[in-house]
């Protein structure tokens, strides 16, 4: 375990407040926002969380679980950093539940411990166990929305897929949904190989192991039916949030504009052949594409403002 994933769970574990599996922790946050930990038996090791609480906790409220990217949280690549997540919030009556950890997993069950990402049940972790310890802790309504960007775009499609009945809404920012394909695969390959530095055979077995295609939204995209489904992908094109007003730093600048484009046109092509299966099989869903976009937190954090109305609407 790296020293950052250390230090974080040896703050949250100095807590005595345990409860239902739950350990509170000590946090300077607003006291809208608390952290806690939730022990995953599957995973034998305790999972960080951020808890934003509702306006009024006397009151039963939904869930929205929200899932961060490629780094799980691990990294500074989060809502609560990047986005306005905290604030948007606020005044809202629901809990959103923030996952700090799964680096590189898709959140799926791995077949194989992994050298260096270990032991990875995150689909029975964020389906089975998470879920029941949250309605022990919160005042919960027992309605569940998902929502992720990017590689947990994808992931939130196949959560919702294997647990069925779980949530009642499902948000996809960016993401790439036909994991089976050779396109996919190229995209997991670098998220899970190149820049987690694991072995992607013990996700889903080889390329060619019939998981890859178990775990395809787009091959089962007939388990997202009745669910409220929210898609959104930009076209790669450089957006107004790709000038030197907000990324005054031309490096960071061009890194979006050229590698964030590039990702974003990429997911998109995943995003349409998602679309087309829905279309096929007569499943409704909103769907948003906008003209011009990056790979990049400033357009999730609009997507996440302009899919919440509907999300909440399917949970509340």
């Amino acid at each position: 375990m790296n020293r950052a994933r250390l230090g974080r769970l040896g703050l949250l574990l100095t807590s005595a407040l345990v409860f239902a599996g739950i350990t509170a922790a000590p946090s300077n946050a607003a006291p809208q926002m608390e952290d806690i930990v939730v022990h995953s038996a599957s995973m034998n090791r305790d999972i960080p969380l951020t808890v934003l609480k509702p306006k009024d906790t006397s009151k039963p409220a939904p869930v929205l679980y929200l899932l961060n990217g490629a780094g799980g949280g691990e990294d500074t690549a989060t809502w609560q950093r990047n986005t306005d997540v905290v604030k948007f919030f606020e005044n809202k009556q629901v809990y959103v539940v923030i996952p700090m950890e799964g680096a590189f997993t898709y959140y799926t069950d791995w077949i194989k411990p992994d050298e260096t990402l270990g032991v990875n049940k995150w689909s029975t972790f964020l389906g089975k166990e998470l879920p029941p310890a949250i309605g022990g802790k919160y005042n919960t309504s027992g309605k569940n929305a998902i929502a992720g960007i990017s590689s947990s775009a994808t992931s939130v499609l196949n959560l919702a897929i294997e647990h069925k009945g779980l949530y009642k809404a499902v948000g996809s920012y960016s993401g790439c949904a036909s994991t089976s394909s050779q396109l996919g695969q190229i995209y997991m390959q670098i998220v899970v190989e190149q820049r987690g530095k694991a072995d992607i055979t013990n996700m889903w077995g080889d390329l060619s192991d019939p998981l890859w295609k178990k775990n395809d939204p787009v091959v089962h995209a007939n388990g997202l039916r009745g669910l409220s489904l929210y898609l959104s992908n930009a076209s790669g094109l450089p957006g107004p949030h790709d000038t030197l007003v907000e990324v005054p730093d031309p490096v960071v600048l061009a890194d979006r504009i050229v590698v964030g484009g590039g990702i974003e046109a990429a997911t998109r092509i995943c995003t349409d052949q998602l679309v087309g299966k829905l279309k096929s099989l007569n499943i409704p869903a909103t769907v948003d594409y906008p003209i011009a976009g990056t790979h990049s937190w400033p357009y999730w954090q609009e997507q996440l403002h302009k899919s919440w109305p509907q999300l909440a609407r399917a949970i509340a």
